[in-house]
């Protein structure tokens, strides 16, 4: 792995954590229209999956893609698909903010993963790194005075940070070379499945039309920014720069996340809050200070 493939895998890992972490931003705002989760994720990767149709049909590149390619990426379709569910629906238990910085244990999960499964040996710093984020999703879980967060909405976004670790550990050891549009169009198509099966099956699920104008265009913000550029990114980040700092470069998305929730929809920034998020990051920063 070059230094200039380095750069660029964390350019790509930086641009991904900004842009995915917008992913609020267009789902509260959705959710006002009146949608349910499930309508907003499958709105969001069918119109991505269009778009990126078209951008491959102009770059003519062909869609072939090998029976081990298309296991793969079903794969990454099935753990994308229930980290984004999961993620949306705890939005409807939690502030915006506070979820997405609870999702930001995923790069210690990665961590973990790599060490227990392909034998990364665990050091005395990725231990301390665990018990810090702990300790901060605990600090994030009280919240001020005498109101708790939604348990359930805490264990969802933890599934979520759980497959999205999956997801960045399986692209790099897999190791897939094809354009980054294509692969994103496979996982996004996938994706996009997996919530029509889902939102059939379970009562309440089901996908809803799109009520105005409004929602369209947030709609279409939501496939281009978190999840066309995001995914993108991200997958270029981790073919280059490897899964675990393009994981830690993630620390930009609780930052992006908590900026909305604070300037735009008036979320509460207590120093309790203030406190989790430190001893968060502070987790992921020791393990960039021993690589």
């Amino acid at each position: 792995m070059t230094e200039t493939s380095k750069l660029k895998g964390y350019i790509a890992g930086i641009i991904a954590a900004v842009a995915y972490g917008t992913n609020p931003l267009g789902a509260l705002f959705l959710y006002q229209e009146g949608f349910n989760p499930p309508s907003v994720i499958f709105y969001r990767f069918t119109f991505a999956v269009v778009i990126l149709a078209i951008i491959l049909l102009v770059q003519k590149v062909p869609f072939k893609i090998t029976k081990y390619e298309f296991k793969v990426l079903l794969s990454l379709g099935v753990l994308f698909a229930a980290s984004a569910l999961s993620l949306y629906t705890s939005f409807k238990h939690l502030d915006s903010g506070v979820a997405s910085t609870i999702l930001f244990a995923y790069p210690v999960m990665v961590a973990v993963i790599m060490a227990v499964f392909f034998k990364e040996r665990a050091s005395m710093v990725m231990i301390l790194s665990i018990v810090l984020s702990i300790i901060g999703i605990l600090l994030l879980y009280q919240g001020d005075g005498e109101a708790k967060m939604s348990l359930w909405g805490v264990i969802l976004v933890l599934i979520s940070s759980l497959t999205y670790a999956v997801y960045i550990v399986v692209v790099n050891r897999t190791q897939i070379s094809m354009p980054p549009f294509k692969m994103t169009f496979y996982i996004m198509m996938f994706a996009a499945i997996i919530i029509g099966i889902y939102s059939f099956c379970v009562p309440g699920s089901r996908i809803m039309p799109i009520p105005s104008w409004t929602a369209f265009g947030w709609i279409c913000m939501v496939a281009i920014v978190p999840t066309i550029i995001a995914m993108t990114m991200l997958n270029i980040g981790i073919l280059n720069a490897g899964s675990t700092p393009t994981a830690i470069l993630g620390a930009l998305e609780p930052v992006t996340a908590v900026c909305i929730s604070v300037l735009v929809f008036d979320g509460l920034f207590t120093p309790r809050l203030v406190c989790g998020i430190v001893l968060i990051l502070a987790a992921v920063l020791l393990i960039v200070v021993k690589r």
